[in-house]
């Protein structure tokens, strides 16, 4: 089972929207040194909802061989339409992803027997891990926790990413799934408290700027130091807030920018972050450590 701070890689981009290959590996190393536990490339964060399937794939291809099995890398690789998503699994299965992460469905807004029969087909069509990933608040959909224990059961649907942020689902989806099944928080506001609850771990968006903190408040709260992982999650809550300013990945890209780490890049519909909003997140910044 792979735990810890597991970082929702953002996609470095070019001016021109472009991929910038040479900040992507600059990028992952970073993570390996600071302590990223595992490297999530092709979620929300990483836009992938406006790469193409060939762009998607060779974005999880680019990062397979670079990490080069130094930390674990989970591919997103969901979709709306099922055909579609267990094209995207292949793929990554193919490049070597050591798993895979599948939003729900979004925008057609499928019933609980849909969801379940949507994973479900992908699971059979493709020998890879999978990690399902329920983020209502993005997709118009949410997976309940009786459908993430049905699907527990097949086999290599080994997680769930449940970005609610109710920690009430911890415990729900642990007593249908069973401890062997892992569940990620993927709100990083309430992901502290989801590992004290039993939570194995979090795919971050904050590690995306922080990545050796994150990796230190993820393993204070899987070994039950309450009081050290709280301490890093205090100095870290106005990060988890403000990097939400607008649309994810807007400020976070906004955020590595000024810190050097990459190009001001990011593809329409999104745009760069808003002149009202650099002085807060200026501030969470300082109040990080990080300026």
């Amino acid at each position: 089972m792979i735990q810890g701070s597991m970082v929702a890689l953002v996609t470095p981009m070019m001016a021109d929207g472009a991929v910038d290959q040479v900040a992507l590996y600059k990028l992952l190393d970073w993570h390996v040194e600071q302590g990223t536990d595992a490297i999530v490339v092709m979620g929300t964060t990483g836009e992938s909802a406006t790469l193409d399937e060939g762009e998607h794939c060779e974005v999880i291809r680019l990062v397979v061989e670079h990490i080069a099995g130094r930390i674990p890398v989970v591919a997103g690789t969901g979709a709306n339409s099922t055909t579609e998503a267990i094209s995207l699994t292949r793929c990554a299965s193919r490049v070597g992803a050591d798993a895979c992460l599948l939003v729900t469905p979004y925008y057609n807004k499928p019933t609980q027997e849909g969801l379940y029969l949507h994973h479900k087909a992908i699971a059979e069509a493709v020998d890879i891990p999978q990690i399902l990933y329920n983020v209502p608040g993005r997709t118009a959909c949410d997976m309940l926790p009786e459908t993430v224990g049905r699907l527990s059961k097949i086999g290599n649907i080994v997680g769930v990413k449940e970005a609610t942020g109710d920690l009430s689902r911890i415990s729900a989806i642990r007593s249908l799934a069973g401890e062997g099944f892992a569940i990620y928080s993927g709100d990083d506001a309430t992901g502290c408290a989801s590992m004290l609850a039993g939570g194995n771990g979090v795919i971050s968006v904050t590690s995306n700027v922080v990545p050796a903190l994150m990796a230190q408040l993820c393993k204070a709260a899987l070994a039950g130091d309450r009081g050290a992982a709280e301490a890093i999650d205090s100095r870290l809550a106005a990060l988890h807030r403000d990097l939400f300013l607008e649309s994810n990945p807007i400020p976070v890209k906004w955020a590595l920018s000024e810190m050097g780490m990459i190009q001001k890049g990011i593809r329409l519909p999104l745009t760069w972050l808003s002149a009202e909003y650099h002085q807060p997140l200026r501030q969470a910044m300082s109040q990080a450590g990080l300026i």
